[in-house]
C-alpha cells in the first residue's frame, strides 16, 4: 500500500491514549481475566478510548514474546466494538521477535504498532534505526507503523525528527511518532514534518502535555490516564476552546500531584499500585526487578489523585 493510500485509508490515531499496565497474578503470571473489566474502567469511569498496549507503563520488555502475543490478543478481543484503537508495541532487542510480534498483531486485527529502539546494541545513526524501523514492518505491511520515542529508558539519544526524515521512502504503513521525550525543538520539528504527510505525534510526558499541544501534537500516550483521563480530557476541551488559564490551570494541578508521587518515588510498579488503588482493578505485582510498592505509599498518592479528580 502506497503512503497516500495508507493515509487515506486509516483512522489518524488523536486524543488521550492509555498506556496499559499488564495483570500479574500474585505468583507473576499474566492474569488476562482482568483485561475485560479493565476496558470497561477506561471508557466508563474514564472517557479514554485507545490504548497502548505492551510498552514501558505495561513491562512490554520484561515480558516473553508469548506473554506479549496472549495480551495483545486479549486487548483487542475483548476492546473490539468498544475501544477506538489499540496500538501494540513490538519494539524488541531482537529484529526476529519484533518481526514475530508485528506479524501477531496483524493477524489479531490491531490498530497500529509501535517500535521502540533496540537499547543494548544501540543504532549508530538514525539510518540504522530506520532499517530497523522498516524490516519490522515488512512484517506487517498493512499495519500503521509508529515510532516510539523515549529516549530516557533507551539511551538512545538520537532526535526523533531524524529518524522520520525520509521514512515514508521506506516504510509506506509509517504513520507517526510516539514522543516521550522532553526535547521541545526536537518534538516541534517532529510536528512540522508529521503534519506534511496527515500522521500523528502523539506526546509522552504526561505532566508537560499543555507545552506539547502549543506546539500542535495531536494526542498523548500516558500511564496517568488510566486514572486521570477525565481531567485530562477536560484540560484538552479546555485548550480547545482557546480557554487558556482553564487548561493552564488544570495543567499545573496535574504536576502537583506527579510532584508528590515524584517525591515518595514513583515507577512504574509503584504507578500499577497506584492504578489498582484508584480503579478497583487487582493488577497485582510488578515483575523483577521492578519491586512491589508498599501499599501505604500507593494509597497515599491515590488519595492526592482522587482529591484532583473530586476537585473537578
Amino acid at each position: 500500500m502506497k503512503e497516500e493510500e495508507m493515509s487515506r485509508s486509516v483512522k489518524k490515531l488523536t486524543g488521550l491514549v492509555a498506556a496499559t499496565f499488564t495483570p500479574l497474578t500474585a505468583e507473576g503470571e499474566i492474569n488476562l481475566s482482568v483485561i475485560g473489566p479493565y476496558i470497561d474502567y477506561l471508557i466508563e469511569k474514564q472517557n479514554v478510548k485507545s490504548v497502548f498496549v505492551n510498552g514501558t507503563t505495561g513491562e512490554g520488555c520484561s515480558l516473553t514474546v508469548d506473554e506479549r502475543k496472549q495480551i495483545a490478543a486479549a486487548w483487542c478481543q475483548h476492546g473490539k466494538g468498544k475501544l477506538e484503537q489499540v496500538v501494540v508495541h513490538v519494539g524488541c532487542m531482537s529484529i526476529k521477535d519484533s518481526q514475530e510480534l508485528a506479524r501477531h498483531a496483524a493477524s489479531i486485527g490491531a490498530d497500529g504498532i509501535a517500535v521502540i529502539s533496540p537499547s543494548f546494541f544501540k543504532p549508530i545513526n538514525a539510518d540504522a534505526l530506520r532499517l530497523f524501523i522498516k524490516e519490522v514492518s515488512t512484517s506487517a505491511p498493512d499495519v500503521p507503523m509508529y515510532y516510539y520515542h523515549i529516549p530516557g529508558m533507551t539511551g538512545v539519544e538520537l532526535e526523533a525528527a531524524d529518524v522520520l526524515n525520509g521514512i515514508e521512502q521506506m516504510i509506506p504503513s509509517f504513520q507517526g511518532v510516539k514522543y516521550s521525550g522532553t526535547d521541545l525543538r526536537d518534538l516541534g520539528q517532529c510536528v512540522c514534518y508529521c503534519q506534511s504527510h496527515n500522521w500523528s505525534v502523539l506526546f509522552g510526558v504526561d505532566e508537560q502535555l499543555l507545552g506539547a499541544l502549543v506546539l500542535g501534537v495531536h494526542g498523548a500516550v500516558g500511564s496517568t490516564y488510566n486514572y486521570l483521563g477525565l481531567i485530562v480530557n477536560q484540560m484538552l476541551s479546555a485548550f480547545d476552546k482557546s480557554n487558556h488559564m482553564q487548561s493552564r490551570a488544570l495543567q499545573l494541578e496535574f504536576m502537583e500531584v506527579i510532584t508528590f508521587a515524584k517525591n515518595l518515588g514513583f515507577d512504574v510498579g509503584v504507578n500499577k499500585q497506584v492504578m489498582s488503588e484508584v480503579s478497583g482493578l487487582v493488577l497485582g505485582p510488578p515483575r523483577l526487578p521492578l519491586l512491589p510498592c508498599p501499599v501505604s505509599k500507593a494509597q497515599a498518592i491515590a488519595q492526592k489523585i482522587k482529591d484532583f479528580s473530586q476537585r473537578h
